[in-house]
């Protein structure tokens, strides 16, 4: 029965298929999604709030005046002297000035914007205080909001008012205000997280280098406390691991002297017994001793701790095609990326070594091929020879495995050829894939990071 899953699971489950992959850009939107959201909260609620109630405001005082003045005039005698001292009084008491205009009719009603709050507030305050017609433009010649009133069938008054008395003009700076200061915070957001997670990709870039047999002596733990310890325990693995090796190094030199000094003595008393048939299956067994002790050695040493250098591929392959096939009968090099990558030359060289002799010796036809793919290079062995089924290729990997003889991938009968070559693609940080060749036999494919 499948576990059933919670609804914080199903969140996790959300984020991680949507959010970004890399932990910058993940941190980023961290630290500004919530920014971005509050500031997307106060300009939808509490600007509108605030639009609102400044609208409503500004809208009701200058109904109130504008219906004030109306009113006077009706109560007066409606001669030009009254309108001059209506206009007056306007002017010193209520900072607003009008003008009259005769045998002028009112323009045609324009619609009201959908997003000014001020002209639905203003028709609505004055539809209530006025009895005459009326018109209100909000965007008249000049910038200004005009209002006409038709005090009589020939007559009108025509305020214009500045926006800044008829409108919240302070609103558009208070919207760039939050999105200049959201810009602000959110660059700065970026420098600091990038300073804290430039650390964390020198630690993996270190890391990578190390995988790759590369040195890294320019690194130096750097950043919050927790990535300076991480660095920090990467380099006493890296100081473990080298002094692992030279111990091992050390321990193999001494045994490889030793064991070399008794078949020398072999070798020497078997020259004395001299040649013959009693003697020839001793002169064998020491020679197939040396030679398996020279596989075992090469199992240990690994990579004898070689330092990566820029290496030719296709210098690399031909010059070891033509020490194992000379006359270029059986080993055909195909298409190979012209380029220098890092190598320890000396290891990959064993590891090339390794797999050509045994594609060799199972097969008539060797073809060599590669291609540049994925940040890495592909190099292809193909053979026409026996193969080896799906089931048994992982087991072709393993130290002192043997299959039958028919298809057994070791020349030397050790069972170390391909685990000393896949040892050293590990030291390279790649890899050995074993496939169907074209051929009809075993293709080989060796990959390493560039």
């Amino acid at each position: 029965m499948a576990e059933q899953k919670t609804l914080y699971d199903r969140l996790n489950m959300l984020l991680e298929a949507y959010a970004p992959e890399d932990l910058y850009r993940r941190a980023l939107a961290i630290m500004i999604t919530p920014v971005v959201l509050l500031q997307l909260l106060l300009a939808g609620v509490l600007v509108s709030r605030y639009l609102d109630n400044v609208a409503n405001v500004l809208a009701r005082t200058l109904a109130d005046e504008t219906s004030l003045i109306v009113a006077l005039y009706e109560k007066s005698d409606r001669s030009e002297a009254a309108v001059k001292v209506i206009q007056a009084d306007a002017h010193n008491k209520l900072h607003l000035d009008f003008e009259v205009q005769t045998d002028v009719a009112l323009p045609e009603e324009k619609p009201t914007s959908l997003i000014s709050v001020f002209d639905k507030r203003i028709n609505a305050f004055l539809a209530q205080d006025l009895t005459q017609p009326f018109r209100v433009d909000s965007f008249s010649a000049g910038g200004n909001v005009e209002i006409r009133v038709a005090v009589d069938a020939n007559k009108q008054f025509v305020f214009k008012v500045d926006t800044n008395r008829a409108q919240a003009v302070g609103t558009p700076l208070l919207l760039l205000f939050m999105a200049l200061s959201t810009l602000l915070f959110m660059g700065i957001a970026v420098v600091f997280m990038r300073n804290q997670i430039q650390p964390i990709l020198d630690l993996t870039a270190a890391a990578q280098q190390f995988g790759k047999g590369r040195e890294i002596s320019s690194f130096k733990p750097e950043g919050a406390t927790e990535v300076r310890l991480a660095g920090e325990a990467f380099l006493d693995m890296k100081r473990r691991i080298a002094r692992h090796v030279e111990q091992r190094t050390t321990l193999l030199a001494g045994v490889s002297h030793d064991l070399r000094t008794i078949l020398t003595r072999f070798k020497l008393e078997l020259a004395v017994l001299g040649g013959g048939a009693k003697t020839k299956p001793l002169h064998d067994d020491v020679n197939e001793m040396q030679h398996m002790l020279e596989d075992y050695m090469a199992f240990v040493r690994g990579d004898g701790g070689e330092q990566a250098s820029d290496v030719n591929v296709v210098d690399l392959v031909r010059g070891l095609a033509d020490s194992l096939d000379r006359a270029r009968k059986q080993i055909i090099i195909r298409d190979l990326p012209d380029m220098k990558i890092q190598l320890k030359s000396t290891a990959f060289r064993r590891l090339l070594s390794n797999i050509l002799v045994n594609a060799l010796r199972f097969g008539k036809r060797v073809e060599i091929s590669g291609e540049q793919r994925d940040q890495r290079l592909w190099l292809y062995v193909d053979d026409d020879g026996p193969g080896v089924p799906q089931h048994l290729r992982d087991d072709v990997f393993k130290p002192f495995t043997r299959l039958d003889e028919a298809r057994n991938l070791d020349h030397s009968g050790s069972g170390l050829g391909l685990a000393i070559a896949l040892d050293i693609a590990h030291a390279h940080g790649g890899d050995i894939v074993l496939e169907d060749s074209k051929l009809g036999g075993l293709r080989v494919a060796v990959k390493v990071p560039i």
